[in-house]
């Protein structure tokens, strides 16, 4: 029974939420604030994955996922937004959301995309280990990343993004291969869930993200990984 840590503010919102959840199998603790979750979080209850609000009282869902990621937890984030089409959406990727979804939002796709991030987080089977790229050990077996003898951690669907790009050297991988292999999503063109996660892979694995030696664009096409 995966544990799911659902923060919104909307007691409403919130309760119907849980609901939903709770009917699909899953354990629910629930948030009404930022400082509330990130409470919880800090106790270890086990939390497997966070639906998390944007806007919310006090500390905003922003803050809350960039704390969240700045203490290390991996753990799958999926924000939950009133508008899909402006930098909200933008930034709360870019402060390590995993996934989002705009509200009002049905309980299938939210089950959906829940179930999609859980599988992210999953173990890959693999016999390879010590896989070496230019002093970028990864060991797909263990799941484990490491630069320079330096671990880097990474949350589930950056680890995803690197095996699936390191897996083919050289190989270019359009925005909307990522996002069925990766995210497994049925919509495509919304390649901003690709670009924010290979901005913060980057920004783990490069010596300067700006001038990538890993994972390099391909204008026009997508992205390509193979060390320069």
């Amino acid at each position: 029974m995966p544990h799911v840590l659902l923060i919104e503010d909307d007691a409403s919102v919130r309760d119907g939420m849980e609901l939903v959840l709770r009917r699909h199998g899953y354990e629910v603790s629930v948030a009404a604030t930022g400082e509330q979750a990130l409470a919880l979080l800090a106790r270890g209850t086990g939390v497997e994955l966070a639906v998390l609000d944007l806007m919310l009282p006090g500390m905003d869902g922003f803050e809350v996922c960039r704390r969240v990621r700045a203490s290390g937890a991996t753990l799958p984030v999926i924000m939950l937004t009133a508008r899909g089409d402006d930098r909200d959406v933008v930034d709360g990727l870019e402060a390590g959301a995993d996934d989002y979804v705009v509200k009002p939002v049905t309980a299938p796709v939210l089950e959906a995309r829940i179930r999609a991030a859980l599988r992210r987080a999953e173990p890959v089977a693999s016999a390879v280990r010590g896989e070496e790229h230019a002093g970028l050990v990864i060991d797909r077996a263990g799941l484990t990343v490491t630069r320079r003898g330096a671990p880097v951690p990474l949350p589930p669907t950056e680890l995803r993004l690197l095996l699936e790009l390191s897996a083919s050297p050289g190989r270019v991988f359009s925005r909307e291969q990522l996002l069925k292999s990766v995210w497994e999503h049925d919509f495509l063109g919304d390649s901003r869930l690709v670009d924010a996660a290979v901005g913060r892979l980057r920004a783990k694995i490069e010596d300067v993200a700006a001038k990538p030696r890993y994972i390099q664009t391909v204008r026009g096409f997508g992205y390509r990984f193979g060390p320069v």
